[in-house]
């Protein structure tokens, strides 16, 4: 499983409260139905989820939408977002979950892309922040620090964080010096640089208030 942050966060858009709990509304609205009304409700279901979470201080909530994919399961998840564009609220979302399930699921795979690609882009490594060494548990953590703040941070550092990581990792798989590199294995290092680009464009539409 594969997915195809500076600045002072001052141009956070604002949130109307929203009068349903985020992962119970993610629930009642997702899937089937017209096209153009799952479009629009993937985009109330984003907005929902990062307004209800960065409104105010709820460790609890904060842990559960971190987790919403072990909570929903990622085809619910998949089925709201995953069609979106890159560069809206709904498509960073998923890319961020997307990102963490990787994680999760092929830690070791993981851990190795990330120790071979931190060689030959260590400026991207430090921007990511890991943890020494890049274990599976501090890569693990890494993302989980990284959606956290999405809910209570800066949520542009959040994804420029993100994108370095996913530049480490598209770096990790092209492995530099290795001239007889598997077809599919380059084609997810292009993807997972297009997916550095798209957080990092992502990062700064939300500071211009236009992430939507």
């Amino acid at each position: 499983m594969t997915v195809a942050e500076g600045g002072s966060g001052s141009a956070r858009r604002p949130f109307h409260r929203p009068t349903l709990r985020p992962i119970e509304a993610l629930e009642a609205m997702g899937g089937g139905g017209d096209p153009l009304e799952a479009a629009e409700a993937a985009h109330r279901t984003a907005e929902l989820v990062v307004g209800r979470g960065r409104d105010g201080a709820d460790p609890e909530l904060t842990a559960r939408l971190v987790g919403l994919v072990q909570e929903l399961g990622l085809a619910t998840v998949a089925e709201m977002w995953a069609d979106r564009p890159a560069r809206t609220l709904p498509g960073t979302l998923w890319r961020l979950y997307l990102l963490r399930e990787w994680v999760l699921r092929q830690p070791e795979e993981v851990a190795r892309l990330f120790a071979s690609g931190s060689v030959h882009a260590e400026v991207y490594r430090a921007i990511a922040g890991v943890a020494e060494p890049p274990s599976p548990p501090a890569l693990k953590a890494l993302t989980e620090e990284i959606l956290t703040g999405v809910f209570t941070g800066d949520l542009a550092v959040a994804l420029e964080r993100a994108a370095a990581f996913c530049h480490v990792m598209a770096v990790g798989l092209a492995e530099p010096g290795v001239d007889d590199i598997p077809v599919e294995q380059s084609r997810r290092a292009a993807r997972m640089q297009d997916t550095a680009t798209d957080l990092t464009a992502s990062a700064r539409l939300w500071r211009l208030g236009d992430l939507h």
